[in-house]
């Protein structure tokens, strides 16, 4: 039978499981599970479309799944749906003004917003000055719940909800083209021990990647099937897709279909890049948030065994008006407690409330708990030689791809980071190097807490960088489909750094890339780039299925190993792309892998380069191209189309293409911001901020 098993959440105090017979079975169906070890499935479970991960971009994948009638089975390695808004705690919206203006968003994105400011009677509950909507992480689990289970009626679709679940292996078609089959793994607290919440992730990941059961988890192993058809004169080429929407690009490593991981090589495409050659190990940093509240008094603050470790690592921030407590704290404030009197009229510096008792703050600091590794010795998300060295790409040897030790650091370092804010007198980024205790704080643990987890750190770090498919070969992309910097940026190539960091001939076609509509001329007339007007937009894709804007915006891997030896400094030229980027589209062949036809990539796992990650990695983006892959999938299907089918005859735009994008713009899911053509010469209007 399916898990259908959705968590209530304590701090709404609404009732999310689907019905109470329904969660009846699922403790029977824990209880039941014979503890010893297997590696032959206990069950089978067939869906249309297998989501794994259930993050933002799985969420909207799910959501608009069953919108479009779909069985849906959704996988996810903790108990909550929505990635960076609840488990990964980071729920402090990140979007563009003028898009935010306009609610210019994906209908599932804007209707979860709408929701957020009835729950609080306003979209800001935590009155922060970093977005104009910061909430609880709890609040947004059931809210978007709510729109599965809403989205499932509506649609008629079915929901198998999968949660503590990892996929350990695919079984591939003859040909190896398709497939054909999953195998799962879902682990539940082994009978006498605390619920899963009550441990970190670091400690239990290698085994929930394991068959056997063990002292701590028991395990069941499910087989993910198609769906018969129901059609029995179907033409379809895959009675299924697999969407991978995981945060590190699980499925494309388990596949092994080709990808980038890290720093990509400086070209006319990326100059801004650092380095000559692939960096694999220096990615962009992870974070485990946590949520503290302010107290009227004191309270009792345990150091941890590991502060002293990552104490050279703490410190505000270089600019003196962002090196105070009250801005760390108000910068992601998630609720703001009512101030009774109403006399408290005053506003900091960044025009919100100043912190006061009761007011609960989520942090995600750079020089905080980010924890930012940069070596083949520290890095989080295994290389592609590392998972062969490993043996994790051999049958049934794949672990998570994932550095146990690395998620420790990161999980302490987040722990002692919430130290040093109430306690700590030092300061890594002030030349006065001091700063004053704040001991009128707490720690907010427990299920019913903001993270819903009995240490406090979220459930999942925020994951800001992912491994990232290469496309196939198509129409002007020899080597594979990707997107560049130069597709999105709004850096000024014209400056130095452009002129003295690439070969002449490089830097020839780097303005040739951004001349528009200009281009043929410039290559026909050989035309210096002196002379060359760049365009005021991004690339426009005629196989769009989503939009996304943000900044180019990163979080470097740090010099030297490890991340907390004292006077590390960033890695050098990681900053260089960190830009406004132009409003975007996200191209239907950013989503199709090679070698795998009925496989697409979604959340940060596209065909796209670091710098252009770096931007494409915000909330709304997740939701955009969750939702463009399941409607793609869900198309295909009907259609009986291949994916790569839809795009093999670019630039010229097939009808089936259109069709996709008349249905994607037809559901509210645009395909484009307003008024963005190559022939609109204003696109700087649409501002980040």
């Amino acid at each position: 039978m399916a898990m259908s098993c959705f968590i209530s959440s304590p701090l709404t105090g609404k009732a999310l499981s689907l019905t109470a017979i329904a969660l009846g079975l699922c403790l029977l169906a824990d209880g039941a599970i014979a503890q010893t070890a297997k590696s032959s499935p206990n069950r089978e479970e067939a869906c249309e479309m297998l989501i794994v991960g259930g993050g933002v971009a799985g969420t909207a994948a799910a959501y608009e799944g069953l919108l479009a009638g779909r069985t849906v089975c959704l996988t996810e390695i903790t108990d909550w749906v929505g990635g960076q808004l609840t488990a990964q705690g980071t729920s402090a919206l990140d979007e563009a003004k003028k898009q935010r203006n306009l609610w210019f968003f994906p209908q599932g994105y804007t209707d979860f917003r709408k929701r957020i400011e009835r729950e609080y009677g306003k979209l800001n509950a935590g009155d922060c000055w970093v977005s104009v909507s910061c909430f609880i992480p709890n609040t947004a689990q059931g809210i978007l719940v709510e729109m599965l289970q809403e989205a499932e009626q509506k649609g008629k679709g079915k929901l198998k909800w999968f949660p503590n679940t990892v996929i350990k292996n695919l079984e591939m078609s003859a040909d190896g083209k398709l497939i054909d089959r999953a195998i799962a793994i879902q682990h539940r607290p082994a009978p006498n021990t605390p619920p899963l919440s009550s441990v970190l992730l670091s400690t239990i990941i290698a085994d929930a990647y394991r068959y056997e059961d063990s002292a701590r988890l028991t395990k069941e192993v499910i087989r993910f099937v198609p769906l018969p058809r129901k059609n029995a004169n179907s033409q379809s080429s895959s009675e299924w897709f697999v969407i991978d929407s995981t945060e590190t690009g699980e499925i494309i490593a388990l596949a092994d279909v080709p990808y980038r991981l890290g720093i990509d090589p400086r070209s006319h495409l990326n100059p801004s890049s650092p380095v000559i050659e692939n960096d694999a190990y220096c990615t962009q940093g992870f974070t485990y948030t946590f949520a503290m509240e302010q107290t009227a008094e004191p309270q009792p603050q345990t150091k941890p065994d590991f502060y002293d470790r990552y104490l050279p690592y703490y410190g505000s921030d270089p600019k003196p008006n962002l090196a105070n407590f009250d801005t760390i704290f108000t910068y992601r404030r998630i609720w703001s407690a009512p101030d009774e009197s109403n006399t408290n009229k005053k506003k900091n510096a960044f025009g919100v409330s100043p912190m006061k008792t009761g007011d609960i703050s989520m942090q995600n600091w750079v020089w905080g708990n980010d924890y930012r590794p940069g070596s083949d010795r520290d890095n989080l998300i295994y290389s592609r030689n590392q998972l062969q060295q490993m043996g994790q790409l051999t049958p049934q040897g794949w672990m998570g791809g994932l550095r146990q030790a690395t998620l420790k650091s990161g999980e302490e370092i987040a722990l002692g980071f919430y130290y040093w804010l109430v306690a700590g007198t030092t300061d890594s980024q002030q030349k006065t190097g001091w700063k004053k205790p704040f001991p009128n704080h707490r720690l907010l643990t427990g299920t019913d807490s903001p993270m819903g987890t009995e240490h406090g750190l979220s459930k999942y770090p925020y994951i800001r960088e992912s491994r990232r498919i290469i496309g196939r070969p198509s129409y002007g992309y020899p080597d594979g489909f990707t997107m560049s910097e130069v597709d999105v940026s709004q850096v000024d190539f014209g400056s130095e750094f452009y002129q003295s960091n690439l070969p002449e001939q490089k830097y020839r076609h780097l303005w040739r890339a951004i001349a528009g509509i200009e281009t043929a001329a410039a290559i026909r007339n050989d035309t210096p780039p002196a002379e060359i007007k760049r365009r005021t937009r991004s690339t426009i894709y005629p196989d769009a299925v989503g939009i996304a804007q943000y900044y180019l915006d990163f979080h470097p891997c740090l010099s030297e190993y490890p991340v907390e030896k004292a006077g590390n400094t960033e890695r050098e030229g990681v900053r260089n792309g960190h830009s406004p980027a132009y409003p975007g589209q996200i191209p239907l062949r950013s989503l199709i892998p090679q070698k795998i036809d009925n496989l697409i990539v979604s959340g940060k796992n596209i065909a796209f380069s670091y710098i252009v990650a770096a931007g494409y990695r915000v909330h709304s983006y997740e939701w955009s191209v969750g939702a463009a892959a399941a409607t793609t999938a869900s198309f295909a299907l009907a259609e009986g189309l291949r994916l790569y089918q839809l795009v093999e005859s670019l630039p010229k735009v097939s009808p089936k293409l259109m069709e996709l994008q008349q249905k994607l713009n037809q559901n509210q899911n645009p395909t484009a911001f307003p008024n963005t053509s190559i022939f609109n010469l204003d696109w700087g209007d649409w501002k980040i901020w």
